[in-house]
């Protein structure tokens, strides 16, 4: 039992090599029990997570000792859980602590997946004594309130479906966990909005507490910069350790994996990027959702043996000073998506195949930053659009909002599912009604999209869409979307709308994320939308397309378009938002292209 600086104990186990050392340390630590396997220590040929026994003997045999630690309020940890806000001092305290036990010998590394992630930059924040080298799994929050719990000004309710989930899982009273049991999460996402004390949490009073609070926390204060949170604000004080970001497309944390790259690379130690075509801790899988892509794909015999070996060799070279390697590696590998056969596979996904670049910075150093502008017709080309005034609307009904097909998303089961798929709707997804099809064909998702590409192009970075836009009412939301569009084939007589990025904005946020302001009706306002990172090869014949709407539920909340306080829906009203598609005030969105030809780096 670690004692905190508050005199709180953390349960904490403690694997070590034979013999007194000292060894250098590997830490972990976890909300989902340090006893229990983890999910995502899997391997593409052993399917089969591991125990933390198991990967605590594979680096013990390497001459690590390794320490698991049950976070505050979790399992056999004392304390209140608090998610998030606990583990910069907590972890700070831990370090403190291993380095003065005499089998340390002073030098600590970090490892661990999403929430253990968010732990190790947590810590990372407040620079704690003997820490070496970070290896930072899908999560990190570079700031949360921009990607992670808040999204350009809408809340992310993965945090909603986690915290049900876990407070299933954590409920040791027979009749709480009973109550639990007996909710319908599906049918809550249906009867929105909830409350404390109306939720499918109310009988879990401590996951409803913080979920509502970090619900209805709408503006980006003192709340928002808290170390846990916040690793933006810290960079500057953030401890100089080598440190692998890693994360892939389909993942919540690409975009915070992007910015604590970039946010952290002129440190005088060594900071990676890895960036895969990977759903949430997937870096085994070679799909995501319902799309393939090919045996280049998997994190396993690609960029590694596997995970395992992988995690080694970095800590080997920073921790223990083995020149292995690694040190030469180039700073950034990202996957990009396509190039495949567009075939439907044995296992009934696309063929969209992919490959690997590397670089020795991001963006890639090649990107040539290009303008796809919107125009009147509803299409996407380079040229600007004419001088003519021109417009085109959609209607947002937060009584029925457009659902959510795939994403970057994690912890969403069983209301949506992160990864690629084709964007048409259909009874798998939650909120589709028959007659399916399209949701393109929604008459409140407005398109547009290039004519079939001449050549193939790729694009490899951060996205930007700027637009000029208008409203009815005091708020409104712009959900956009970025679709590679398979032309029709014998596999798919429809062709195939891709996904792959997403991004959103809040209206009211469109000024400052720290004094919202309400919109005056009927006047344009030039916005921008930060998307996700991506990287995709949209072969020859295909289209880029731009899906744009007021919603994408149950992803995020909905807005009910009445500039109520966020979390409240209590006069939902339909908006009708115009994107201006002219010269004078030109909408576009801002793609990272890698130019033809540009050559692979190893």
């Amino acid at each position: 039992m670690v004692d905190a600086r508050d005199g709180v104990r953390l349960a904490t186990d403690i694997y070590r090599p034979e013999g007194a050392g000292p060894f250098p340390v590997i830490l972990e630590r976890t909300p989902y029990d340090k006893s229990a396997p983890s999910r995502s220590e899997i391997t593409a040929s052993d399917p089969k997570p591991r125990s933390r026994e198991a990967v605590a003997r594979y680096f013990v045999d390497a001459g690590y000792a390794v320490a698991y630690q049950d976070c505050r309020g979790r399992y056999r940890s004392e304390g209140g859980f608090t998610k998030y806000l606990s583990e910069a001092p907590d972890g700070y305290d831990t370090c403190a602590w291993l380095v003065t036990r005499p089998w340390c010998n002073g030098r600590i590394a970090t490892m661990g997946l999403s929430y253990a992630a968010h732990a190790q930059m947590a810590l990372g924040c407040l620079d704690p004594p003997g820490l070496a080298a970070q290896y930072i799994d899908c999560g990190g929050f570079s700031n949360a309130y921009r990607s992670g719990i808040r999204h350009g000004g809408a809340f992310d309710l993965k945090q909603a479906t986690w915290a049900y989930r876990n407070a299933l899982a954590d409920a040791k009273d027979p009749a709480v966990r009973a109550a639990l049991q007996a909710e319908d999460i599906a049918a809550w996402m249906a009867r929105m909005p909830w409350r404390r004390g109306d939720s499918p949490l109310k009988a879990a009073p401590e996951y409803e507490d913080y979920l509502f609070e970090q619900w209805s926390h709408g503006n980006f204060d003192d709340y928002w910069k808290q170390p846990g949170i916040y690793a933006e604000g810290y960079y500057h004080r953030y401890a100089d350790v080598p440190m692998v970001h890693l994360s892939g497309w389909y993942d919540p944390y690409a975009r915070t994996a992007m910015e604590n790259y970039v946010g952290l690379a002129a440190k005088r130690s060594p900071v990676r990027l890895v960036l895969g075509p990977w759903t949430h801790g997937d870096r085994s899988l070679s799909f995501a959702g319902d799309v393939e892509f090919g045996p280049a794909a998997t994190l396993d015999g690609n960029l590694g043996d596997d995970f395992l070996s992988l995690r080694r060799r970095w800590f080997d070279c920073w921790v223990k000073g083995v020149d292995n390697g690694v040190a030469r590696e180039p700073a950034v590998r990202v996957f990009v998506m396509g190039g495949g056969s567009g075939r439907r596979t044995a296992s009934g996904r696309l063929d969209h195949g992919g490959f690997w670049r590397a670089a020795d910075r991001w963006p890639l150093p090649q990107t040539e930053f290009t303008r796809f502008h919107l125009h009147p017709g509803r299409s996407l080309l380079v040229a600007r659009p004419g001088e003519s005034s021109a417009s085109l609307s959609f209607i947002a009904d937060p009584y029925d909002p457009v659902p959510t097909i795939g994403g970057a998303l994690s912890s969403g089961g069983p209301v949506m599912y992160s990864g690629a798929y084709d964007q048409r709707t259909g009874p798998q997804y939650f909120g589709c009604w028959p007659p399916y099809g399209p949701l393109a064909g929604r008459p409140d998702v407005l398109t547009f999209q290039t004519p079939p590409l001449p050549e193939d192009l790729e694009i490899a970075g951060p996205i930007e869409l700027h637009l000029w836009v208008a409203s009815d009412g005091p708020d409104a939301d712009i959900h956009a979307k970025l679709i590679d569009l398979y032309p029709a084939s014998e596999d798919y007589p429809e062709g195939f709308a891709m996904n792959l990025s997403e991004g959103l904005l809040r209206l009211r946020y469109r000024e400052s994320w720290e004094t919202p302001t309400p919109l005056e009706p009927g006047r344009p306002y030039a916005v921008s939308v930060a998307m996700f990172p991506c990287a995709n090869l949209f072969k020859r014949g295909h289209r880029l397309r731009l899906d744009l709407a007021g919603s994408n539920f149950p992803h995020f909340d909905v807005n009910p378009n009445s500039g109520e306080p966020e979390g409240s829906m209590a006069h939902k009203r339909r908006a009708t938002t115009t994107v201006l598609v002219e010269s004078g005030r030109p909408s576009y969105l801002l793609l990272p292209v890698i130019p033809p030809g540009t050559s692979l780096s190893t």
